[in-house]
């Protein structure tokens, strides 16, 4: 039987490890899968009756994640547990870890729900971030730098995909924004000029073991992810060690335990700046499902259990497409289902559904995977998918 963390109980012949998720999306779903083809067995706790990870776990708890009686049950029938999402509360994270090995800690996850407490944390570590200013009240709003406008307003807790994101050329504009998101504690950071947008996973043992994936070059639309493409196919060797350098710098001096994913912004001046970071799993990172000798879940569930982390290995040029509910639906908004015979009929696709059962604009239903064996190849057919799809071409 796999090894779990140090400390963690004694496991006898009679039962498997088993492995507690706290969410049910779909980071969820893949990491539960993941699990369990290392033997393991899996508890998501989850409110959502119907969620991605609850449906193919052992053990689905329907309990919020600050149900006390929820808490204590995924505890008692847990030998270690994750988080599969940022938002969880940290609170929750703190209870577990009483009584039993958490992962990553409560106190990873809290810096990651507050870009002030973030952005301080990337200073600490020594790697720079985009100029910003913190505004919690009319004086920190006053007192904000011209120089920082123009620049994107963002709510400083619970933002994700753009949502509570608000772009500002003004004092004027700023300070409207800054209304219209309810006045609530925010960052505001210059608008640079990019190149490219970057990003790095990295997972790390309690040991201190520490290993990474190639740098993933994105493509955003609407603030949603919508290509991967690996190798970076733009990124210079010294820009792709500073930001594998930098992802580690933060790990360490988080002192993390898991996987974790840092967002750089690749600016036209040549500068590298990091933008934000998940405690977890990340959609730029799905390409390692089919690209890789080792996938983003599989050395999560190694980092919570304790088992070895080897340095992964990319095998396939690779290229991934987000798959948002937009496409389960025809120009006239009537419902249709996507061709997926004429995509999956092109060579070297891998199509990874997460078992949602209503589409919804802007609701992340997939992912598809393409590899080839040159970057020219995967980046042609992924062209070839998005065109059957609907999907724009321009990447």
């Amino acid at each position: 039987m796999p090894a779990l963390l140090p400390g963690a109980a004694t496991l006898g012949e009679s039962r498997q490890a088993t492995l507690g998720v706290l969410g049910g999306g779909q980071l969820g779903r893949m990491f539960v899968h993941a699990a369990q083809a290392l033997g393991y067995r899996c508890i998501v706790l989850d409110p959502d009756a119907v969620s991605p990870a609850g449906a193919v776990a052992e053990k689905h708890i329907k309990a919020d994640y600050l149900d006390s009686f929820g808490l204590a049950q995924l505890a008692r029938d847990c030998d270690a547990i994750t988080t599969e999402f940022e938002n969880v509360p940290a609170l929750a994270l703190e209870t577990l870890a009483g009584m039993r090995i958490v992962a990553p800690a409560a106190a990873a996850v809290a810096v990651c729900q507050d870009r002030a407490i973030e952005k301080a944390h990337f200073e600490s570590a020594g790697v720079p971030c985009a100029p910003h200013a913190v505004i919690t009240n009319e004086i920190e709003l006053a007192a904000v730098d011209p120089a920082l406008l123009p620049g994107i307003l963002k709510t400083s807790r619970m933002g994700y995909d753009g949502k509570g994101q608000v772009r500002v050329a003004t004092a004027a504009e700023l300070a409207q924004a800054w209304e219209g998101l309810k006045r609530v504690p925010c960052v505001l950071e210059q608008l640079l000029p990019l190149k490219a947008e970057l990003s790095v996973l990295v997972a790390r043992g309690a040991d201190g073991q520490i290993v990474n994936f190639p740098v993933q070059q994105n493509l955003h639309r609407g603030g949603i992810l919508a290509v991967t493409e690996v190798p970076a196919p733009d990124v210079p060797v010294e820009v792709d060690r500073l930001a594998v350098a930098a992802a580690r710098q933060v790990a360490q001096a988080l002192n993390y335990v898991g996987v974790l994913c840092i967002e750089f912004f690749w600016l036209d001046d040549g500068r590298l700046v990091v933008n934000e970071m998940a405690p977890r799993p990340h959609n730029s990172g799905h390409w390692t499902m089919n690209g890789a000798d080792v996938s983003q879940f599989e050395l999560q569930v190694r980092a919570l259990a304790g088992l070895p982390l080897p340095e992964p290995r990319q095998h396939s040029a690779s290229v991934m497409l987000n798959l948002l509910g937009d496409l389960w639906f025809n120009e006239d908004g009537g419902p249709t289902p996507p061709a997926w015979d004429r995509v999956l009929a092109l060579p070297g696709t891998h199509l990874h559904l997460y078992g949602k059962a209503d589409a919804r604009h802007g609701r992340k239903m997939g992912h598809l995977n393409i590899t080839a064996e040159t970057p020219e190849t995967a980046h042609a057919v992924a062209v070839q998918a998005a065109s059957i799809l609907g999907l724009p071409t321009d990447f």
